[in-house]
């Protein structure tokens, strides 16, 4: 078995590294943090790169699916800005995966070249006021009436929803008690006619602010029906094909670079803070703190590849990508507050420090993208473990 990384994926983390060393400077992302709003014009600059038509097929101008070249993306944008990597995900995975993944001949045609042009972004709408987890009891209505789709409802926590040109939303399209027999995604421009976007605050993940939004008889073509007419009560099949696992993974990429980062700053912090006489790296207990991120962060690495390997060879994956979903989030929390608590103290409590942004969007990450809890619930009835 050779874990060698390819050339391929060495060039573009040299390449990402480079990009982020120039554009992701302390200040400007301090800035961005600040406003919580990161300029539409990064993703002109990725675009630029190429790395919008990741997981777009070649007959479209893209690159195929290369879901690993993407959680790879995400990694490095994240060392420098979660909000720039979340940002990217908007319209790399919840744009072009998607449309590429479950769209009709004519979706891809139309939104195909501005998600490629970097010119495009999705929000996801799942979440809704009384519904989390349980995404077969959303209540947003969808009628049909001719060839137009009337959406009344409202959705929560949509990330980006001010920055985005679509909301994926996952809708009720059919008698509630068929459940997910009767849901249907919808691609809602933000600039139709009666929908209302309310941003709400967040402590972390700023560039890419939370929002509240609501339909009030929005109406939008019947060609804004996610994969056409086969996409009509059929969103279940849809959420659980490849675009639910790359979901997952999304996450996890960000959770894994914002971890890389953190560990970073304390590396070589320790080596310039003296106490007792000598660099805190000199004593034990730091070192013991330092060491065990390392390993922490190596299973991380591992985890990842392997899930991204499996989505993008097309194997099997929903296990996988449920446990790096839950590994990688809640171990790149704990990477981010030990080096935090006992390697920097106060310095990373404290303004002109990164070390207080890594910790605010650290503590996200486990939430969204299917929380913690909604993961084990994932391996566990995924790998049959009875319930009486």
């Amino acid at each position: 078995m050779d874990f060698t990384e390819s050339e391929e994926i060495s060039s573009l983390r040299d390449t990402l590294r480079k990009f982020v060393a120039k554009e992701c400077t302390s200040d400007v992302v301090r800035k961005w943090d600040q406003d919580d709003h990161i300029p539409r014009d990064m993703m002109d600059k990725l675009a630029d790169l190429g790395l919008c038509g990741l997981c777009v097929p070649e007959e479209y101008g893209g690159l195929g699916r290369q879901v690993v070249a993407m959680t790879v993306t995400l990694e490095e944008l994240a060392r420098g800005s979660a909000g720039l990597a979340a940002l990217y995900n908007m319209n790399a995975s919840y744009g072009g995966l998607n449309i590429s993944e479950s769209g009709t001949e004519e979706q891809k045609k139309r939104l195909l070249p501005g998600l490629l042009e970097g010119k495009i972004l999705f929000a996801y709408g799942l979440s809704e006021p009384d519904v989390g987890g349980d995404l077969g009891s959303v209540k947003t209505r969808a009628e049909r009436k001719g060839d137009k789709v009337i959406i009344n409802g409202a959705k929560r926590w949509t990330s980006g929803a001010g920055q985005s040109d679509y909301i994926y939303s996952l809708v009720r399209s059919g008698p509630p008690e068929a459940r997910r027999n009767n849901l249907s995604f919808l691609l809602i421009p933000t600039t139709a006619k009666g929908v209302t976007l309310t941003k709400l605050g967040g402590m972390g993940s700023n560039g890419t602010p939370l929002h509240d939004v609501t339909f009030d008889n929005v109406e939008i073509s019947e060609n804004d029906i996610m994969g056409g007419e086969a996409g009509w009560n059929n969103a279940w099949k849809i959420l659980a094909g490849p675009s639910l696992e790359v979901e997952k993974l999304g996450p996890s990429s960000i959770a894994l670079g914002t971890a890389e980062a953190a560990l970073a700053e304390a590396w070589a912090y320790s080596q310039q803070r003296v106490q007792g006489g000598k660099h805190i790296c000199g004593h034990q207990a730091v070192r013991h703190v330092l060491s065990e991120a390392q390993t922490q962060l190596q299973a991380c690495r591992l985890m990842l590849q392997h899930a991204a390997w499996l989505v993008e060879t097309g194997q099997p994956s929903a296990v996988a990508t449920s446990m790096a979903k839950l590994f990688i989030s809640e171990t790149g929390k704990k990477i981010v507050l030990d080096c935090q608590q006992y390697v920097m103290g106060a310095y990373g409590y404290a303004h002109g420090f990164n070390m207080e942004r890594y910790v605010r969007d650290c503590l996200a990450v486990p939430i969204y993208g299917g929380s913690s809890a909604i993961q084990r619930n994932n391996i566990a009835n995924l790998m049959k473990l009875p319930k009486d």
